[in-house]
């Protein structure tokens, strides 16, 4: 009766972990983000942001990213890789309500500043073997360093690939950044904490500035 429970336990784990790597080509992802400092002033700031997360539904060339925070407000971050747009929606408590629509094209200029290298690590998460990257973006005199997993079963436009000009293969589902900008360190720890297989209403992606929204311009 024992060795049944074990091969049974053995059989449920291996049926997961074979439904864990089925292709996804729609549906929502939640990523849990953790972010701190060695700057302790900015930690108590970053501490008022209290736990943060987002969700991410996707079909097809189409993602829509929503995060909403009580100090930060409700944002969200339409994307189109066929068409190379983004769409970002702020209802701010402070700003108010604003927008920002972009092209995600990458120059070749930008290009040469990013750097990708496949590390030779991998990291299994929520039962999707996932590939190392060491990342590096220069921008002026700020380099950003990531560490990336990155998985070819999930399907979905993200902000953080198409960033960095098709350079990076696969889905994020694990992200380390740092940056230090005017001497103040900050990491940020992303991490997909659910998948869900499901179809996603095309409205979700509409790029249409919806009323009351007023464009968000450099410096204001």
């Amino acid at each position: 009766m024992k060795l049944l429970k074990i091969i049974t336990l053995l059989f449920l784990v291996n049926s997961l972990n074979i439904f864990a790597q089925k292709e996804i080509k729609e549906g929502a992802i939640t990523m849990k983000i953790t972010m701190s400092s060695d700057n302790e002033q900015v930690n108590i700031s970053l501490a008022m942001l209290g736990d943060m997360s987002t969700t991410t539904y996707f079909k097809g060339e189409k993602s829509a990213t929503v995060m909403k925070n009580p100090m930060t407000g409700n944002n969200t971050t339409i994307i189109d890789n066929k068409t190379k747009q983004m769409l970002v929606l702020m209802d701010n408590p402070m700003l108010g309500k604003k927008y920002l629509k972009s092209s995600m094209e990458v120059s070749e200029d930008d290009l040469k500043k990013i750097t990708v290298t496949e590390n030779g690590d991998s990291k299994t998460i929520l039962g999707y073997e996932c590939k190392g990257y060491d990342v590096i973006v220069k921008n002026d005199d700020i380099d950003t360093k990531m560490l990336m997993y990155t998985t070819d079963k999930i399907s979905a436009a993200n902000q953080n690939s198409s960033t960095l000009g098709g350079k990076l293969k696969g889905y994020p589902m694990y992200m380390e950044i740092d940056i230090n900008k005017g001497g103040m360190p900050m990491k940020t720890i992303m991490e997909v904490t659910e998948i869900k297989n499901e179809s996603i209403d095309i409205s979700r992606f509409d790029m249409t500035i919806p009323e009351g929204y007023s464009e968000m311009t450099t410096g204001k």
